[in-house]
């Protein structure tokens, strides 16, 4: 007995076929040339610092060492001089580390309680002082630069790692409220009408309610002031002391201020160890910061 194969049901909604158009491809193409023209001269930087000075010397800067060592990272680590003192950069570098931390916790504290009063409470002024702040986040740093060195003399800190912290954190308050208060502003206004009938303080509401919602836009200025805090040099150089400058001045030391012959190895290994802990911070958390712009953490 045969049995007669039942025919296929019909498909109500085909799909389409998928079909490179040329607008993708011309976008593809143009992705590619930026993204090698970003990678060529990273290429370069790293390949030279795990070459010998001898190779270096033959101007082929896109062949491979031909042996590659790890005498430039350590000599930029450890013995490279930045004006005076030959300890490398693992002093910068702690540094950095003691200027990160106490910038952060306070910028990040201040501006999200700031952000949060003027988006979810009643706050006198609150427009007049979104203005001020407003004209603050584009002030020109040196137009300001002195009064704050005169502050920071009177307040017995300048020239150690305390001054720097401290200037990081004001000029960040600006465009953290900003970020923190359009944020907030999404946040229903019933929850917070709910969370005082039921005996909710100013300070309990923040940190049992508003403080769990933050995850997104913590991130996102969590990444913000690491890259700033860490890539700054001005603000490092001018108001840190001998002792309490960051690792940025002392790569700018040691780059150009130079005896003899220069150690272009030296200098590019300097420069990566100097740029991987903010790179590092980005390709862990870079999803995060996505979700945390996509989310509405930063909008006009």
């Amino acid at each position: 007995m045969t049995v007669s194969a039942s025919p296929a049901p019909a498909v109500l909604f085909p799909r389409p076929s998928k079909r490179i158009r040329g607008r993708s491809i011309a976008v593809l193409v143009f992705l590619a040339m930026a993204a090698l023209f970003f990678s060529v001269p990273l290429y370069v930087l790293v390949v030279t610092s795990f070459k010998t000075m001898d190779q270096i010397r033959e101007g082929a800067i896109f062949s491979l060492p031909e042996v590659w060592t790890f005498d430039a990272w350590r000599y930029a680590w450890d013995e490279a001089c930045s004006g005076l003192t030959c300890e490398g950069l693992k002093r910068g570098f702690v540094n950095s580390l003691e200027i990160l931390f106490p910038s952060l916790i306070a910028s990040i504290a201040i501006s999200a309680v700031t952000g949060y009063a003027l988006a979810l409470w009643s706050v006198r002024w609150a427009g007049g002082f979104l203005f001020l702040l407003f004209l603050c986040a584009f002030v020109p740093f040196q137009i300001i630069m002195y009064p704050l060195i005169v502050i920071t003399v009177n307040m017995g800190v300048y020239g150690t790692i305390w001054a720097v912290a401290f200037i990081h954190t004001v000029l960040a308050m600006p465009v953290l409220t900003l970020i923190f208060r359009n944020y907030y502003k999404d946040i229903p206004p019933e929850i917070i009408k709910a969370a005082i009938m039921d005996s909710g303080s100013f300070w309990r509401i923040f940190v049992e309610i508003i403080l769990p919602m933050s995850g997104n836009i913590l991130i996102v200025v969590l990444i913000m002031q690491i890259t700033s805090i860490w890539n700054d040099y001005l603000i490092g150089v001018t108001f840190g002391g001998l002792g309490a400058q960051p690792m940025t001045v002392n790569l700018a030391n040691m780059v150009t201020v130079t005896t003899g012959t220069v150690s272009y190895n030296v200098n590019m290994a300097a420069a990566l160890q100097t740029a991987i802990p903010p790179l590092a911070i980005y390709f862990v958390l870079g999803k995060f910061f996505v979700q945390g712009i996509a989310a509405g953490a930063v909008k006009g």
